[in-house]
């Protein structure tokens, strides 16, 4: 079993890189689109504010693979219709998208409820002493928001880890992938998904080691 794994271990853990890759590259997108979207939500106009929780309820309510699949062929027809001749979305991009629009929808609700349980007294303070709106969310708002969030923030993290796997559906290798090729050619299943979820259980503990850390820094004037 051990040397079967050392056999393909170089394999693996390209395939582990592969899937860090992707859900750091989601997470980031998803939270950008996130950090937008929220403020927007709360004290956009009305017509906005249905736009984007219409966005949210819609992508909320499929499945990621489904999702997945939409941006890969359907990227593929709507660049090929544009180009003029037939044009490709690779598997890596068309992933780290469908992950981040996904990852984005559920975001935009953490950070709406983070939001909105920040007193409204803080806003007032702030511009009181003279700070734009701008600048009153940046240094006054945000800090108390993202303590606020962080669990969820770390929560979804966590699940986009693992949605990575998902996008070895439409070719692109990860670790999931590189695992079922390595135990179809050697016929040892059950070592390269030990192996596998090894991988997954150390970059999630210490995610949530360093989530915790920074949840303890953040929180530091409440104790």
């Amino acid at each position: 079993m051990l040397e079967a794994i050392y056999q393909y271990h170089g394999q693996l853990l390209q395939g582990f890189l592969t899937t860090l890759y992707v859900a750091v590259g989601s997470f980031l997108g998803g939270s950008l689109i996130a950090v937008i979207l929220a403020p927007l939500a709360i004290y956009g106009r009305p017509s906005i504010r249905r736009v984007i929780m219409g966005y949210v309820g819609l992508v909320r309510g499929l499945p990621e693979l489904l999702v997945i699949f939409l941006i890969f062929y359907g990227g593929t027809v709507f660049l090929t219709n544009i180009a003029g001749s037939y044009v490709e979305v690779d598997a890596l991009s068309a992933g780290i998208a469908s992950l981040s629009i996904v990852a984005a929808a559920y975001l935009t609700e953490i950070l709406r409820g983070a939001l909105l349980s920040v007193p409204a007294g803080q806003w007032e303070a702030a511009l009181a002493l003279g700070f734009r709106r701008t600048r009153a969310f940046r240094l006054v708002v945000l800090p108390q928001m993202m303590s606020r969030a962080l669990p969820g923030l770390g929560n979804q993290w966590l699940v986009i880890l693992k949605e990575s796997a998902l996008v070895s559906v439409v070719g692109l290798e990860e670790l999931m992938r590189k695992s079922v090729v390595a135990a179809g050619a050697t016929h040892q299943p059950l070592a390269f998904y030990l192996a596998a979820a090894a991988f997954y259980v150390t970059i999630t503990g210490f995610s949530t080691l360093l989530l915790k850390t920074y949840e303890f820094r953040l929180t530091s004037h409440l104790r």
